[in-house]
């Protein structure tokens, strides 16, 4: 004998049923993969930010350090400037108290037979020369003698020559001399030549010719 069984639920419904469980069940795991992937590229991406700030920070510490030594360095080289110009200060004092020395020894080794100095001005790297000689060809000789390389002085230039007649002595008929007056420019030595001429005041201390 056959038994014939027959389903009596709707099976059409129990398929959808099945299909939107089983499609529910693919959105949560979709849901869930998505949520997992979201947590561990916020995570990687947070891991590289933080080592990104990291860095920045070493950077700026860094940079700190930096202009913290270029600070140091700026003031040391204002400081050694400082002490530059005060030894160029020092140096220079020594050469100029030499100077008066070198500008009189020049003047006696210049001044022509005949030329008698009246009166040595000096403002500052200028000097002023009045003086009485027997003729104006020696005060030509004279402004020769002051432009010789070798000396201190340079540039003469005359300023004023006239005659005038000399007051005569005892014994003595006056006569005519020609009455100068002229300026140069004296030389500044280097601060080597100044520190070597306030140590020995030698010759070998005047400016080497040009």
């Amino acid at each position: 004998m056959n038994i014939v069984l027959i389903n009596l639920l709707p099976h059409r419904e129990a398929k959808r049923k099945k299909r939107r469980e089983a499609f529910y069940v693919g959105v949560v795991a979709a849901i869930l993969v998505g949520g997992l992937v979201l947590a561990l590229g916020y995570t990687v991406l947070s891991e590289m930010i933080t080592q990104q700030q990291s860095r920045n920070d070493f950077l700026k510490a860094e940079n700190a350090k930096l202009d913290s030594q270029i600070k140091d360095i700026a003031s040391l080289k204002a400081e050694i400037e400082a002490l530059r110009a005060r030894q160029d200060a020092v140096e220079g004092l020594q050469a100029d108290r030499n100077l008066p020395v070198h500008l009189f020894d020049d003047l006696t080794q210049d001044t022509p037979a005949g030329v008698q100095l009246t009166q040595i001005r000096q403002e500052g790297a200028g000097v002023l020369i009045q003086g009485v000689a027997l003729s104006q060809e020696r005060v030509a000789d004279f402004l020769r003698n002051l432009g010789r390389p070798d000396g201190w002085l340079e540039k003469p230039e005359l300023i004023e020559i006239r005659s005038q007649i000399a007051q005569p002595g005892s014994g003595n008929a006056a006569r005519v001399v020609a009455q100068f007056q002229l300026r140069a420019t004296l030389k500044r030595p280097t601060p080597a030549g100044a520190a070597s001429g306030a140590a020995s005041a030698a010759p070998a201390a005047k400016p080497s010719k040009s």
